[in-house]
């Protein structure tokens, strides 16, 4: 069972989320994916210094929506494939970096293409044009909200990050040495936020493998007085933007744009979920507001009392069930 400080097992089964659906989310991400499919990715590829026996290890960069030049670790078996082979795709946690190239190479050793994005802006190479030199790290929740309460939602920083998942894996997936129907993706946190998003946004993704996904459900967030770490930015706006919440229905109608409980339900892949059910940084019922939502096949792997932290043994699981590629 979990904590006490959410919701019951038998509530979490059955809860669907508080944050409310803009009444014309489909068409904004309809319009979102149509802009991203429009841009000339200019990819380029260039040998990295580190290198492996067995893999080929390079930088990998793209142009994103709005002109970025997005970063990823691209690693390829060095053996040529007699047919076009599996892939895997990572994504990583809030203001941090694609890693070390040395966790991937597992995958590699089993004959997987592997690509792990740095988010625009975050604590790696990609690019973030948004007025500034260098990257900002974090404050990405509320990056552009004033401009959606203006009517602008298109400027929310996370419409762009979501599409550039969903950029990489078309992208990979259009390489002649993969089989675009045998794609997988995973990562934890924000990873795992994008993982969701990359999969409701590139349906052709096969298997997905979220932990304890972030950017879910924030007016519950905020209700439940766990506005702090990784949301603790949603204070800071409303201390500094609207210290006497006049605009709360309007903030939080305007955050379900990048609330990933709300692209939940255009998943196709096989998903299956981690969560650790005393997590008090991405609650367990903002979680399972959008694993309820997903009507492909699934399963979750729950850890009752673990919170947001290393959940023992997930990644042998996660290999595992990428091994069904």
């Amino acid at each position: 069972m979990p904590n006490t400080f959410d919701l019951s097992l038998e509530e979490l089964n059955t809860y669907t989320g508080t944050n409310p659906k803009p009444a014309d989310h489909a068409a904004y991400w309809d319009t979102a994916v149509a802009e991203m499919q429009a841009v000339d990715p200019q990819i380029k590829i260039a040998p990295a210094d580190f290198q492996a026996p067995f893999a080929k290890c390079s930088h990998l960069t793209f142009t994103g929506v709005g002109g970025e030049r997005i970063y990823a670790k691209l690693l390829e078996p060095l053996e040529k494939p007699a047919e076009p082979r599996p892939a895997v795709i990572f994504f990583h946690g809030y203001s941090m970096n694609s890693g070390d190239w040395l966790d991937k190479l597992p995958y590699v050793a089993a004959g997987y293409t592997v690509a792990a994005m740095d988010c625009r802006g975050q604590g790696g190479l990609s690019q973030d044009l948004g007025g500034v030199t260098g990257n900002t790290l974090n404050g990405h929740i509320v990056r552009g909200l004033s401009d959606a309460l203006d009517g602008r939602p298109e400027k929310l920083l996370f419409r762009q990050i979501f599409l550039d998942t969903a950029q990489l894996t078309k992208i990979v997936m259009q390489m002649p040495t993969v089989d675009e129907n045998r794609v997988g993706i995973t990562g934890g946190s924000q990873g795992g936020a994008l993982v969701v998003a990359c999969a409701a946004l590139e349906t052709r993704v096969k298997l997905a493998a979220p932990v304890f996904p972030f950017l879910s459900d924030y007016q519950r967030v905020w209700e439940m007085d766990l506005a702090k770490d990784a949301y603790g930015e949603l204070v800071d706006w409303f201390r500094r933007f609207d210290p006497q919440h006049k605009n709360d229905a309007q903030v939080f109608e305007k955050l379900g744009y990048i609330d990933i409980q709300h692209l939940a339900d255009r998943i196709q892949a096989q998903t299956q979920w981690f969560i650790g059910l005393s997590d008090m940084i991405c609650p367990p019922s903002t979680q399972f507001a959008a694993y309820n939502k997903i009507t492909a096949p699934k399963s979750i792997e729950s850890f009752p009392d673990f919170g947001h932290e290393n959940l023992p043994g997930h990644q042998d699981m996660i290999f595992e069930f990428m091994l069904g590629l």
